[in-house]
């Protein structure tokens, strides 16, 4: 029952053609970097082994070439499912040249996929992902031509509709952990997330597989915090201990950062940095006036992030708990690099449970990314073009979310603003419309949003739109901005307009503290 302690060498000659395989990590935060360098080595070197099947949950990479981005050769993979894609372009570029099949699943599914394989459950099923691109119905989650095989079907229970995802048999798991004793018990203790790390340990060892785990250190048996130990030894077939530090960052471009793992507490103040007054803060501004005393909140990446920043701005910052689907709850959520870790976080639990909390109805409010609306209210945040960015959590965050606020400027790339005397005034406009006829693929339901009756805004830094039962409705105008050449005739499609259209709060136009507390 105790692992074997190997090189990382000897541990990837455990892989074999045609199997599948699991990674952890979260962007750039806990990914088994020493194993998938091992791993694209190896393939390099001897062709071997082909035509892998690659799953993992959250996006994993830098923009470049590591994490997953390792394994993005053509013959050493085959197949790939998974929940994001944009920080592996080396994997983009062979899905979109048909050189592998893939599909793109929402990343709450993924983890219980993961959970219910361990179980030996038939399979996974969800309401999640419903009217989406998920949805058989629809695209069914494929992303090329040569991907034809259909892993998601829809069935009703009880008169319910829900998705069926069916079951995979894993044969490998690359986990990075922190410490391991010496029968194999793993800590996360210098982790800034725990990932789904257990999840995937448990269904590769009861498929029979084979779990690998990175580590920084081995310790004396006994010396570690029963407590800590998120993989206990009974799941783990080798134990990798990794000396370069390059290959072991907590998050990428650092080594050990403890407050992110919440070894240690630092002031919430030098995280905090004044911000200019441009779109992107007239965005953010307008978003956070919809936080209430209480709630429980996500973030997405890009102008979301900002949110976070005006709320300590306007000192509200303790009036909602923002979470991160990757499983820090409270604290400050990071971004870029270290996106899915956060400073002073007041728990980390593993990623499978916060989806469940997520898919339950426990978020509040959810802040996320405005790539492309139309008439219907649909979003598209996932596929532009042959550009494969994927879902990540938004399909699982968007759909259960009891309030939801689209983020972003009206239209995008050289947009160039002048804000004055409480104004706003459009001196570049952007090159490319986000308010099209038809999204080119539908990461969110306008139509299941209105079925079940979910409060949803599109907040820009002109305009704010509300999803009703009749429509698309525009509900707010900037002061400055002409509501004929600045909004409608750069939307390819004319919206409501509500008969008591409002002017956007002046406040959001002002250098200064908006004092917003004082609404509240």
């Amino acid at each position: 029952m105790i692992p074997r302690f190997v090189s990382s060498r000897e541990a990837i000659d455990s892989i074999k053609d045609n199997d599948v395989v699991v990674t952890s990590g979260f962007v750039g935060c806990s990914n088994p970097e020493g194993l998938e360098v091992a791993l694209e080595e190896k393939f390099l070197e001897t062709k071997s082994p082909k035509n892998l099947t690659l799953f993992y949950v959250a996006g994993q990479g830098d923009g470049d070439s590591k994490a997953v981005g390792h394994l993005a050769h053509e013959g050493l993979l085959g197949k790939i499912v998974a929940g994001h894609f944009n920080k592996a372009p080396k994997i983009v570029d062979l899905i979109i040249n048909n050189k592998i099949q893939a599909y793109n699943v929402p990343q709450g599914a993924l983890c219980h996929m993961l959970r219910d394989v361990a179980g030996k459950k038939i399979g996974t099923f969800t309401h999640v992902g419903l009217n989406t691109f998920a949805d058989p119905r629809l695209e069914g989650g494929k992303l090329n031509d040569i991907t034809t095989e259909d892993i998601v079907e829809l069935m009703t229970i009880h008169g319910q509709e829900r998705l069926f995802y069916k079951p995979i048999n894993f044969n490998v798991a690359l986990i990075k952990g922190s410490l391991s004793d010496e029968r194999g018990n793993i800590s996360l203790e210098r982790e800034s997330i725990t990932t789904e790390c257990i999840s995937i340990a448990q269904a590769v060892h009861n498929c029979g597989g084979t779990v690998i785990v990175q580590v920084d250190k081995i310790v004396e048996t006994g010396s570690l915090d029963p407590k800590l130990v998120k993989i206990p030894g009974i799941y783990v077939d080798y134990v990798v201990e990794i000396d370069d530090p390059l290959l072991k960052e907590e998050v990428y471009g650092q080594g050990y950062v403890p407050e992110l793992c919440g070894a240690i507490r630092v002031s919430n103040k030098s995280y905090s940095k004044p911000t200019k007054l441009d779109a992107k803060k007239l965005v953010a501004r307008r978003a956070t006036m919809e936080i209430e005393k209480g709630m429980v909140g996500n973030l997405g990446v890009g102008n979301p992030e900002y949110v976070s920043v005006i709320a300590t701005e306007e000192n509200i910052g303790d009036y909602m708990v923002l979470t991160v689907e990757s499983g820090p709850v409270g604290g400050i959520p990071q971004g870029g690099p270290r996106f899915g870790s956060a400073v002073n976080a007041d728990a980390i639990i593993d990623q499978t449970y916060q989806f469940d909390f997520y898919e339950g109805g426990g978020l509040d409010i959810a802040f996320l990314g405005l790539a492309q609306v139309d008439e219907e209210g649909n979003l598209n945040v996932s596929k532009f073009g042959k550009k494969v960015a994927g879902c990540g959590g938004f399909v699982s965050i968007s759909q259960n979310s009891k309030k939801v606020v689209y983020c972003g400027t009206f239209t995008a790339g050289g947009l160039e603003l002048e804000i004055k005397d409480g104004k706003l005034k459009i001196l570049k406009e952007g090159k490319s419309k986000k308010f099209v006829k038809k999204v080119q693929q539908i990461t969110f339901s306008g139509n299941y949003a209105r079925n079940v009756g979910q409060p949803v805004l599109y907040v820009t830094e002109r305009a704010v739109f509300s999803l009703k039962k009749e429509g698309l409705t525009l509900i707010e105008i900037a002061p400055g901005i002409d509501l004929q050449k600045d909004i409608l005739d750069l939307m390819d499609f004319k919206p409501i307009i509500a008969k008591d259209l409002k002017e956007m709060d002046n406040r959001i136009f002002r250098e200064g503290i908006m004092g917003i507390k004082n609404d509240k």
